[in-house]
């Protein structure tokens, strides 16, 4: 009898899953024996990573081919109800039909959205680089703002959240601001830290500074967005800033599927998963990418919601799932080394080594390795099936 493995998802985890569980079957000699399918809304890969950017050509790469050279299956839809006890899922294809898919391991590679808090209006007028669709909406809207009288609520453009994300948003604003609107333009970044850039770490705070003051971004550190309009925003602090454009980037939640996985949650919704990347509390289940906490090393440290951890994270969780299946050894997670590559825009990019976030290197020497990040390492594979299977070991090194 067949057996299956099913992945919801099929973004950096959900790739990397799918191709290290085919391997893992391969190596067995059991590719009759057990059958493999990704499910997602597209078979495609968004680089989330890269939204922020003015240009969004190729952010949302094909994977079929890929999928179809490692002999994993596609089926195109949401999944919407995962029962734990009858171990099936359900998800809706496009055309609204439903659809259950028994599984005998279920990887959850769901990813994460960006978390809206309960600010009035803000689900109307903010704008967020959280989806390739909302990069476009973005996009839209700020190549609209010409037409609109000159006014200094259309010359500005607010920043909410100066984590990552955030930081490379702001950068990158006010050159392609400037393009737009001949020269006048205005861009605030708010965050809730003391000062901001150190959710970054002191060693990087100094570098961060520097660069949003070359760049020209306006900084507003331990205050919050209280309210929006069509208008403005107003801060906590009772500040009003005048805008048509607010960026939200505060925040990720981990997908809502993982609600439906019994276990302990951190506070951005992530399941707390075993040494193995499984649900402690549901059978046949593994989770990775954004919907999974794990220890990254024995020092106390866990993955972030970033490609960097979900790459691996997927190649152990596929690897696992595959293994329980087949007979071979499971593999411990294990990602000791962390690594921070930071674009700001026309400064150039900073990137830091360890958790401590140590400068290594800036300006054009960072913006060098951001750009291969960026262009190569993040990008899915090439369909060469031993090529691919190659580099989906689950102890594989990503970064150098």
């Amino acid at each position: 009898m067949t057996q299956k493995i099913v992945i919801a998802g099929s973004g950096f985890a959900g790739l990397w899953a799918a191709i290290s569980a085919a391997r893992a079957v391969s190596l067995a000699g059991k590719e009759n024996d057990v059958d493999i399918v990704v499910v997602s809304p597209a078979p495609s890969v968004t680089i989330r990573p890269r939204l922020y950017e003015a240009v969004l050509e190729n952010m949302d790469p094909d994977i079929s081919t890929l999928l179809e050279a490692v002999g994993v299956r596609y089926a195109a839809g949401w999944v919407e109800t995962i029962d734990v006890d009858r171990k099936q899922i359900v998800y809706r294809a496009r055309a609204g039909a439903r659809t259950t898919l028994p599984y005998d391991r279920l990887v959850l590679a769901a990813g994460s959205s960006v978390f809206l808090p309960k600010v009035p209006e803000l689900d109307r007028h903010a704008f967020n680089v959280d989806s390739l669709a909302a990069a476009q909406a973005l996009d839209a809207h700020l190549k609209s703002l010409p037409a609109r009288p000159p006014s200094a609520a259309r010359n500005t453009v607010v920043v909410a959240g100066a984590g990552l994300t955030g930081l490379e948003t702001a950068t990158e604003m006010p050159p392609r601001l400037r393009a737009l609107l001949g020269g006048e333009a205005r861009v605030v970044l708010v965050d809730t830290a003391a000062e901001v850039g150190m959710g970054i770490g002191p060693h990087a705070a100094p570098a961060i500074r520097e660069a949003l003051a070359e760049v020209g971004v306006d900084t507003r550190a331990g205050v919050r967005v209280d309210a929006i309009d069509a208008d403005g925003v107003t801060l906590s602090d009772g500040e009003r800033i005048p805008t048509h454009t607010l960026i939200w980037t505060a925040g990720m939640r981990a997908s809502p599927l993982t609600e439906q996985v019994p276990g302990e949650r951190d506070p951005q919704g992530r399941v707390v998963g075993d040494a193995y990347l499984r649900a402690p509390s549901a059978r046949g289940i593994f989770l990775t990418g954004d919907t999974v906490k794990a220890a990254t090393d024995d020092q106390g440290n866990y993955n972030v919601m970033s490609c960097q951890h979900a790459m691996s994270l997927g190649r152990v969780a596929g690897h696992n799932a595959a293994a329980e299946l087949v007979g071979l050894p499971l593999h411990p997670y294990s990602q000791p080394k962390y690594v921070t590559c930071l674009d700001l825009g026309a400064w150039g990019a900073l990137y830091t080594e360890g958790w401590e976030r140590l400068v290594r290197f800036t300006r054009q020497e960072g913006k060098k390795i951001k750009q291969e990040i960026n262009t190569v390492w993040i990008y899915p594979p090439k369909p060469d099936r031993d090529a691919v299977f190659a580099i989906a070991n689950p102890d594989y090194v990503i970064v150098p």
